[in-house]
């Protein structure tokens, strides 16, 4: 099958570079041109100027998009031609929003998963970040394929929808437990001890230590906030976190605490760089 790529962002483009690699991906569209025009240059896959053209060349199309509107107005703008078509969108959205797009996708004829990505864009770049896919179960082999090439870590999940869901679950601990991470750190900078200290009891003497300590602790203590995954990004999941509690009626006192930190990071510069700078807020707002 023809596999085009919508969307060449930090996870985009190395989906991309991982379906080149598997002889999959065809062609490739992106918002900004530069982008596409260096994907071109790497990896010699042609790009095209809109997303339809994605989808007329295409048999498989997946989107790594940024948010809820970007892929409401992508799908939206392809609903005439994906009839026999199947869409991936591995955005991470609100589930509410992706099952009105698959039910869209599957009033003209085509078939929608969603298949958001737990890991960082270096785990991805590994394909050791995990996919979870949520769709109809019936036509789930005949993607698997192309998610093996994208990772070695595939789970089918259930319904659409169900992949996000289980996708948020994974983001709403993330959020709080790095949150977390960096009030524990400040804390024990602030108590006296040297920075190797802290890092030590959180990376490897702690009993909450986890690979997500041993990957952003060292980021907090070096003040390298280099992106792995973006402020910008955590906040808006929890937001998303936030409205489909409010449906669900489920309390999350938690991400409400979380969301307000990534939310005064945003506002002190950090909004593009890794959520680990979370740290920052605490460091400036603890008196000398």
């Amino acid at each position: 099958m023809k596999v085009g790529l919508i969307g060449l962002g930090v996870m985009g483009y190395r989906i991309g570079a991982n379906l080149v690699k598997a002889g999959l991906l065809k062609v490739v569209y992106n918002r900004t041109k530069e982008k596409a025009e260096k994907f071109n240059r790497e990896f010699n896959v042609p790009y095209v100027t809109t997303s339809q053209d994605v989808v007329k060349t295409s048999d498989v199309i997946i989107t790594m998009l940024s948010d809820d509107s970007a892929v409401t107005s992508t799908i939206l703008s392809i609903l005439n031609e994906v009839k026999g078509k199947i869409i991936i969108d591995m955005s991470t959205i609100s589930p509410t929003t992706s099952i009105e797009m698959s039910n869209k996708v599957k009033e003209n004829g085509g078939v929608m998963f969603d298949a958001p990505v737990i890991g960082t864009s270096v785990l991805l770049e590994k394909r050791k970040a995990v996919i979870l896919v949520g769709g109809p179960e019936d036509k789930f082999s005949e993607i698997r394929s192309i998610l093996d090439a994208i990772s070695e870590n595939v789970v089918y999940i259930g319904e659409n929808g169900m992949g996000l869901y289980a996708k948020l679950v994974n983001n709403l601990l993330l959020g709080v437990y790095v949150s977390a991470l960096g009030e524990a750190y400040n804390f024990g900078i602030r108590a006296g001890l040297k920075k190797e200290q802290v890092a030590k009891v959180l990376i490897e003497l702690s009993s909450a230590r986890s690979p997500t300590s041993e990957l952003k602790v060292p980021k907090m203590m070096n003040e390298d906030y280099t992106t792995q995954f973006a402020t910008k990004h955590m906040r808006k999941d929890l937001e998303i976190i936030e409205r489909e509690a409010q449906k669900l009626k489920v309390i999350t006192p938690l991400t409400v605490h979380a969301l307000q930190y990534y939310k005064m990071a945003e506002a002190l510069g950090f909004s593009e760089l890794d959520f680990s700078s979370v740290v920052e807020i605490f460091k400036k707002f603890s008196p000398s």
